[in-house]
């Protein structure tokens, strides 16, 4: 799984496959705006690297029983790019906590869930809250 996060951290987004399958299901988007379909995690993620540079996740916790593994993480970064959420940079940068719960089949990520301080980003970003249709 630490792999998976150095590809991030290192933005080599092609070895995504090595450790996602090519239908992952991403539950929780982690900033409104990216696809959700079968298969768009790799779209989200990309447009997150689009978006933040620099990026990083910290690996603080990995816990791992059965199918399913959980990450704690850090993620820190710079707004510096376009986001359907935010088209416009801001400048600002962000830290803030996540849990990821992956579900791992075949030796790939399978699902992906998430929670992580958001109102947190927004406010650090200077991001206005979403408003719900």
């Amino acid at each position: 799984m630490k792999g998976f996060f150095d590809a991030i951290n290192e933005r080599r987004l092609d070895d995504l496959h090595d450790y996602m399958a090519a239908d992952v299901v991403d539950h929780n988007k982690i900033i409104h705006g990216e696809p959700d379909e079968p298969g768009a995690a790799f779209d989200g993620i990309r447009m997150q690297l689009e978006a933040f540079d620099p990026f990083r996740i910290e690996v603080e916790e990995l816990i791992e029983q059965g199918d399913k593994v959980v990450a704690r993480v850090t993620m820190s970064g710079t707004h510096s790019g376009t986001h359907p959420r935010m088209p416009t940079p801001t400048g600002k940068s962000f830290q803030n906590e996540a849990i990821f719960v992956f579900t791992v089949k075949d030796g790939k990520i399978g699902e992906i869930r998430g929670v992580s301080d958001r109102l947190g980003l927004f406010f650090q970003l200077g991001w206005d809250w979403p408003e719900i249709d």
